[in-house]
């Protein structure tokens, strides 16, 4: 995930922590959130130009970003008119994440162009995330059908099921995401998946944080392995 934090901008230090460490970098965030989405660009296009750049330096295989919004009309047709050839050029993999409607009030409200599912039939590489499907009262495994060879990418997270993105760990939640992995196994997925939980009330505790984090990898790994 792309923030403020300068390693998390910086290629060289990316592959320095990751050879440090034996592991994989499977992919970057963009800094698309409210919070970052100044970081680099406000303008979605130069902020996938310049992530697709550290990708490639840091041997990151996918950018993982955010969808239109439903005003975002340029950017919409970018990616399905231009976005093909720079991952060609490129050899960097650009996934665009599913959404999910926000609810003001006892109103539900569509921020973003893709949240009728079949909207994202043009775009030719894309991410579910679980707790946003969760939101959005998506089955996971008919998304996963739905996206087929198309998905490159998963944030895996559970969700309570009332109505907004919650990011808990695995088992915290109502979703099957058994389930989903016993799919994406059966299925032949061989991208990453990446644990985007919500650890913040873990943050004080050292042990338990790592406790979390063990327990969390584990129980995935094992159900993707069977």
């Amino acid at each position: 995930m792309v923030t403020r934090d300068p390693a998390s901008q910086d290629p060289v230090r990316m592959r320095q922590l990751a050879d440090e460490h034996g592991l994989a970098i499977g992919a970057i965030h963009a800094p698309c959130l409210l919070v970052t989405r100044r970081i680099w660009s406000p303008d979605p296009i130069a902020t996938i130009d310049r992530a697709v750049e550290v990708a490639q330096q840091a041997e990151v295989p996918v950018v993982v970003m955010h969808p239109p919004y439903r005003w975002q009309l340029a950017y919409r047709r970018w990616l399905v008119e231009t976005l093909p050839e720079v991952q060609r050029r490129t050899g960097v993999i650009v996934a665009i994440e599913n959404m999910f409607p926000v609810r003001l009030g006892q109103r539900s409200v569509t921020m973003h162009s893709n949240q009728d599912l079949e909207a994202l039939d043009g775009i030719p590489n894309l991410v579910l995330d679980t707790s946003h499907a969760g939101v959005a009262k998506h089955d996971l495994v008919r998304v996963r059908h739905l996206f087929g060879q198309r998905l490159r990418h998963v944030h895996l997270s559970d969700n309570l099921g009332r109505g907004w993105d919650n990011h808990l760990p695995p088992g915290d939640g109502v979703l099957p995401l058994d389930d989903l992995l016993d799919d994406l196994r059966e299925g032949g997925y061989d991208d990453a998946v990446s644990l985007e939980v919500d650890l913040r009330r873990h943050l004080t505790d050292p042990a338990a944080l790592r406790r979390v984090l063990v327990d969390m990898r584990e129980r995935v790994e094992a159900r993707l392995t069977g």
